[in-house]
């Protein structure tokens, strides 16, 4: 039983549902929805989560956990069935005021029936779906394929077919229940651990192969007759959000095109997990679900974010160093646009603060602004402490503060370097090691974002220092990507190139007098404003590097020149460094 649940009973259909609530029932109901082989404890840690805001209702489907199975099994589990069992329960627990449903794999395809059928219209407030599609979107999906073939639609139902490939082994009779009552019952909490990332403990439990004979059923009962004839009438009657693991092994991102015919007031969420999200992403779940809620709840659309990427970062975390100018601000810019939550950190308590007022302007779900030098260890302690304590856990972290510095090896004094290694190596090095350690200690992923330049692997007389700490920056992303891949957490190097920032006017010339230093920045302001290349651009790479997980991005188009080279002609490349430029 979940810790601090009440426990009743609801009896609909020949069976007795065993049905758990947290929360103050004055509150919106929220009810949650198990898949298939789970119980309701697959929802703990979510439930927890939402418990302090909503009235929050678990139960086992009929068949599973501490819920009875009909006699006989065969023809108990249609879905006609289960939307018995749902309005029992909702009537039940919330007799004067519609549910908020949430469902994951079979708990979200039964939901999609809820959502749709005419007998529960006024019953549903919204509808957050995960991991299973409506089995009537489905069959039109596969029939519009079959109708009209093309090779995209040919490639599409052959990729969902293989994804497929355990549904048709659960339609075999007697095999799957041996298997889930013997060795495979017995290997499946290791199996989710060590493929789907899944943290041991209390789930599964231990009704799991009773649970997974039971649901068998759900494909068998339901599956091919729907497939065969699906509903011309299963429009949903609530708003939708539907969140989508990109890295579902068993579900194509493709099942989910047109859905917007099927659910006009549809709102799309990506994360970047495996299947079983409710375990591996319970925070993320909760505030995405506490959001639509709450704004349905309102009365008003869930989000007004409109960026390219609203569905990946909408309502995340982001961290940007550097934020008060140039790049870091347009990358700030950027996440606010998709609907993030942004913390802007600048040396510039007054850049910083501007920089978190236009974000929210611009569409940010809450911006807020921080003076520190990301130089400070002990201050970027305090700041990482506050940040969690105040705002949660960083989900993106962009270590974008930087400093330029110019000049003969010789002419750099030991104070050019360290202050140079001090922004653009330590900086990085403080951001990685206090925020990326509160990303994996909290095991659900994230992202961290070190700004590099294309100086790490262009080598150039005149950028000694400057070269030597982005290149150390490179390498340690490299590193951390390949230390932090197991635990969900991607790690990019941005080498930008020439990009028109302030960056150029405030470099520190080696080896020069003040009137000297300021003529070469103004001059290499200007041949950077006469290239032109906006950070926005930068900022568009650096979403772009996220939601793919790319480990190296060089920008513009002399970075990307310069990595190629660095790898297919690194000769060329050491003699172009030896040219003298111009001053």
């Amino acid at each position: 039983m979940l810790e601090g649940a009440r426990e009743r009973r609801v009896r609909t259909g020949g069976v007795e549902l065993c049905v758990a609530e947290l929360g103050d029932p004055r509150r919106p109901t929220v009810v949650l929805v198990h898949g298939y082989p789970d119980s309701k404890e697959v929802w703990s840690e979510v439930a927890a989560r939402l418990a302090g805001r909503f009235h929050v209702v678990l139960y086992d489907v009929r068949g599973h956990g501490r819920s009875s199975a009909p006699s006989p099994l065969r023809g108990g589990f249609t879905l006609e069935k289960l939307t018995d069992d749902f309005l029992a329960v909702a009537d039940a627990v919330s007799p004067d005021r519609p549910v908020h449903l949430v469902g994951h794999d079979w708990g979200s395809v039964q939901s999609w029936e809820f959502v749709t059928v005419k007998r529960t219209e006024g019953r549903i407030a919204s509808f957050t779906s995960m991991s299973g599609p409506s089995l009537d979107h489905f069959g039109h999906w596969i029939n519009k394929r079959l109708r009209r073939p093309t090779p995209r639609r040919v490639g599409q139902l052959l990729g969902q077919g293989a994804k497929s490939w355990y549904v048709y082994l659960l339609h075999t009779p007697v095999l799957p229940e041996l298997a889930w009552r013997g060795p495979l019952g017995k290997r499946w909490p290791g199996i989710l651990e060590r493929v789907e990332k899944v943290p041991g403990g209390d789930y599964p439990t231990a009704s799991l192969p009773s649970d997974a004979a039971h649901g068998a059923w759900l494909y068998r009962d339901n599956v091919r007759p729907r497939l065969r004839r699906p509903r011309e009438d299963a429009y949903a009657h609530a708003p939708v959000q539907l969140i989508t693991p990109l890295g579902d092994a068993f579900l194509s991102e493709r099942l989910y095109d047109g859905l917007e015919l099927w659910a006009p007031r549809l709102t799309r969420r990506t994360l970047p997990a495996k299947h079983w999200v409710p375990r591996t992403r319970p925070d993320r779940l909760a505030d995405w679900i506490t959001e639509f809620v709450t704004a349905t709840e309102d009365g008003r659309s869930e989000t007004a974010a409109n960026g390219k990427y609203a569905d990946r970062f909408g309502g995340q975390l982001v961290l940007v160093t550097g934020a008060g100018s140039g790049i870091g601000r347009a990358t700030a810019f950027a996440f606010a646009e998709a609907g993030a939550r942004v913390v802007a950190v600048d040396r510039d308590a007054e850049a910083a603060a501007r920089t978190a007022e236009l974000s929210r302007l611009i569409g940010a779900r809450a911006a807020w602004a921080e003076a520190v030098d990301v130089s400070d260890e002990q201050a970027m302690e305090k700041l990482a402490a506050r940040v969690a304590a105040e705002y949660g856990v960083v989900d993106v972290l962009v270590n974008n503060a930087g400093i330029g510095l110019s000049g003969s090896f010789f002419d750099t004094t030991p104070e050019d370097w360290k202050k140079v290694l001090d922004v653009n190596l330590w900086g990085v090095i403080h951001g990685c090691r206090l925020f990326g350690r509160q990303m994996a200690e909290r095991g659900q992923g994230g992202h961290i974002v070190n700004t590099a330049s294309a100086a790490a692997f262009q080598p150039s007389r005149v950028l000694p220092a400057y070269g030597t700490s982005k290149a150390a920056v490179l390498m340690l992303s490299e590193c951390l990507r390949a230390e932090l891949a197991d635990r969900g957490i991607g790690v990019t190097a941005i080498c930008p190139g020439l990009v028109n920032t302030n960056i150029t006017s405030t470099a520190h010339f080696a080896g020069v007098d003040a009137e000297e230093e300021k003529r070469r920045q103004q001059r290499t302001a200007r041949l950077y404003g006469a290239r032109n290349y906006p950070p926005e651009k930068v900022a568009d790479a650096v979403l772009e590097a996220v939601v793919r997980n790319r480990a190296v991005v060089p920008v513009t188009p002399e970075a990307r020149g310069a990595h190629l080279m660095s790898r297919f002609a690194p000769r060329m490349l050491r003699r172009l460094a030896r040219v003298k430029p111009p001053l």
